[in-house]
């Protein structure tokens, strides 16, 4: 199983080799955003109310998914970030922040 370690280092020689080099970090912010509008636009219409179009049928949820993961990567990558270590800390960071929070939710019974 690849870490996020690994996807990092794998994304970053792809960029270095196939890709040529990465975008700029404003390039692939707005990159990101269409990847993500992409997701939910597959969304609202597999899980929504909306209706797909015969050419939007098609439409792979994973791959879409992986393009959003793999220009978050790039980001990562090109600011510095380890995303391991940055998961691990917002996950302490939301377990510590929301011990009780989600348990007490009415809404959440």
């Amino acid at each position: 199983m690849e870490t996020l370690n690994d996807i990092q280092k794998t994304v970053d020689q792809w960029i270095n080799t196939t890709g040529v080099r990465y975008f700029t970090e404003l390039t692939n912010t707005a990159i990101l955003m269409e990847e993500v509008g992409e997701v939910a636009r597959i969304m609202a219409r597999r899980y929504g109310e909306q209706s797909f179009k015969a050419s939007d049928k098609e439409v792979d949820l994973a791959d879409e998914m992986a393009d959003v993961l793999f220009v978050l990567v790039c980001l990562a990558n090109q600011t510095g970030i380890d995303l391991t270590a940055a998961i691990k800390k917002n996950i302490l960071k939301k377990t510590t922040r929301d011990a009780d929070r989600h348990l007490n939710n009415e809404k959440l019974k």
